[in-house]
């Protein structure tokens, strides 16, 4: 299981609209995802899908009520979310206890608040990877590195960048790759199809032929594949030894 943050330091560079949508094609593509909305004081992950109040909340979870099961709510283009409540509070820096009780999924993507706060510090701390999500603007770009020291601080792989809202009138992509100093991932244009979504309470699965969505698939892809890699390798490296009469025993801590 990898469990992503999707973070960026500056609001408004399409965080949530990245978490939304790299879930909901990671479950087209036969991958079982789970998108959490970590952004506690504006959790906007249930408004654009359709579910600004539900009975069972992250805060529940959070507070010890609940189980992280009984949270996860599935969306109709069958993206499964964790929503986060409009009108309770809870202590964030909870959601590592969460996401360590996840079990059976492909992957945990959690979308996280802006800025560099707590609510976005515990976001890192309870992933294994983070993704920097960033415009081709100048702030942007800027807050992404404040974003990316941040990760590196608590020792946090950081997968690369992944670049919205790309327009022709922007920062050069070698640019941005220069500053921040890691692999750009993906390339997101600035398409109103996904303005269309959040009126609609869809996410880009609804709008397949738009270009965003052709790049956020291709983006899922790519995850979904060097997943797969990674755990291919891990199975031949298990029979070479096998060959030589070795075995491995796992053992909890």
């Amino acid at each position: 299981m990898r469990i992503i943050s999707i973070i960026s330091g500056k609001g408004g560079v399409g965080k949530t609209t990245t978490s939304i949508n790299l879930a909901a094609f990671l479950n087209n593509i036969g991958q079982n995802a789970l998108l959490i909305d970590a952004n506690l004081n504006t959790p906007d992950v249930g408004l654009s899908l359709g579910a600004p109040i539900v009975p069972v909340s992250l805060q529940n979870v959070l507070l010890g009520k609940n189980n992280p099961e009984d949270a996860i709510y599935r969306h109709h283009s069958g993206t499964k979310i964790m929503p986060s409540s409009l009108s309770m509070s809870a202590d964030i820096k909870r959601l590592a206890k969460v996401t360590g009780k996840l079990k059976n999924f492909d992957f945990v993507i959690i979308d996280s608040a802006a800025g560099l706060g707590e609510d976005v510090l515990s976001s890192i701390k309870a992933a294994d990877e983070c993704l920097i999500v960033t415009n081709p603007e100048l702030p942007a770009i800027t807050w992404a590195l404040k974003t990316i020291k941040a990760a590196e601080k608590m020792n946090k792989k950081v997968l690369g960048v992944l670049v919205t809202r790309k327009t022709k009138n922007a920062v050069p992509l070698k640019n941005i790759k220069s500053m921040l100093d890691y692999p750009i991932l993906g390339i997101i244009p600035e398409d109103n199809k996904v303005k269309d979504c959040q009126a609609v309470n869809e996410t880009l699965l609804a709008f397949p032929r738009s270009n965003a969505a052709k790049e956020y698939k291709k983006f899922a892809l790519k995850l979904a594949n060097a997943a797969e890699y990674e755990k291919n390798i891990f199975e031949r490296v298990l029979d070479k030894l096998k060959i030589f009469g070795l075995s491995v025993e796992f053992r909890e801590n």
